[in-house]
């Protein structure tokens, strides 16, 4: 996840209560059937993504296998 200056042509754009979210097009086949949630606990806070499409990810939660 990373902050953007402006929207791109193929963007998938997401509105939410929380904010405005940009899928890049290249991303979107990969993503389809994920949820994204903010989670908090006495340890740390942050986004927690589940990706059906997933067949393995990397220990920090960022990186996926399709």
């Amino acid at each position: 996840m990373d902050y953007i200056a402006e929207e791109q042509g193929f963007d998938e754009k997401i509105v939410t209560r929380g904010g405005t979210f940009y899928i890049d097009g290249a991303s979107v086949l990969y993503l389809v059937g994920s949820t994204m949630d903010w989670r908090e606990d006495d340890f740390a806070a942050g986004f927690v993504f589940e990706n059906p499409n997933a067949k393995g990810a990397c220990g920090c939660g960022e990186s996926f296998i399709v």
